[in-house]
């Protein structure tokens, strides 16, 4: 292999990154018979096929011409960067963006043999194949045409991957928020039973003065209930919407319901505990008793 420039190196990346865009998107597409444009990032590009390309590249230039160990030491070095990446991103973000949970011999759901055996007929595949050919059509450019190149396709990259990477921050944030909006909510409903509990027993006595207090934090809290229940439904950011539909298949193990929710209903309001809490019901009933 041919001692590479930086901005060879970059394009390498690039050129790797869209060939994983094109792969992916064709595969998820047929598989959701609709159009997908596939990845964390919004342009026709897949950074950990762009860095698993590279690392595949680097890594195997003390065995080249031994198939067998190619195979072996490109598997595990593209294996391990898939695994660290999905962990990373799934402590940083709260969502993992790929998930091999229940495929044969899954690592904590980040890699699997399938795709281990998969990085390793890749590691063939582009050493003796396919980067063979990409590297006489990148020599062919010259020097000045992969520098105007690099320099048009490195910034909107930047761009691209800084504006998803607030997208996933955004996202993660949302989460929590509505998780704590949820949990709160749960806490209200069990004020609300003890609340209509005191009013029945304030309505059998002749306690008024009890029953104009409960009556007030009652009222107190269906506006509480309410503040909670409009943040609940305010929608999602364009940008976030647009991160789950170029990921269909993610998943968040932490924050499961809240996120199965989101998903369901990105396009829409929120409808925030779904069945878990009707608090419209709630205040039918105890509006019977405000009344009594």
């Amino acid at each position: 292999m041919t001692e590479y420039t930086l901005s060879q190196w970059l394009l390498f990346f690039y050129i790797y990154c869209f060939f994983g865009w094109v792969w992916e998107s064709t595969y998820v597409s047929v598989c959701q018979r609709k159009l997908v444009n596939r990845g964390f990032l919004k342009g026709p590009w897949l950074p950990i096929y762009g860095s698993g390309a590279i690392c595949i590249l680097v890594v195997t230039i003390p065995v080249r011409g031994n198939i067998p160990a190619m195979c072996i030491v490109g598997m595990v070095s593209a294996a391990v960067l898939e695994y660290v990446t999905g962990y990373v991103m799934e402590r940083l973000f709260r969502v993992r963006y790929w998930d091999y949970t229940g495929k044969f011999l899954n690592i904590n759901g980040y890699i699997c043999l399938a795709s281990v055996l998969c990085w390793g007929v890749m590691t063939i595949l582009v050493v003796d194949v396919i980067h063979v050919r990409i590297e006489q059509m990148v020599m062919m450019l010259g020097t000045q045409m992969i520098d105007l190149i690099v320099f048009i396709a490195t910034p909107l990259f930047t761009i691209d991957f800084v504006t998803s990477f607030i997208a996933a921050m955004r996202l993660r944030d949302i989460l929590i928020s509505k998780e704590r909006i949820v949990e709160e909510l749960k806490k209200l409903a069990v004020k609300k039973d003890e609340l209509e509990a005191a009013l029945e027993k304030a309505i059998a006595g002749t306690g008024d003065k009890a029953k104009e207090q409960i009556r007030q934090e009652l009222g107190e809290l269906y506006m509480t209930v309410g503040a909670m229940k409009q943040k609940l439904q305010i929608r999602s950011p364009k940008s976030i919407r647009g991160l789950l539909r170029r990921n269909p298949t993610a998943v968040s193990f932490e924050y499961k319901e809240t996120f199965s929710d989101l998903k369901r209903s990105m396009a829409e309001k929120l409808d925030g505990l779904r069945n878990e809490v009707d608090f419209s019901a709630i205040k039918e009933q105890t509006g019977k008793w405000l009344k009594r």
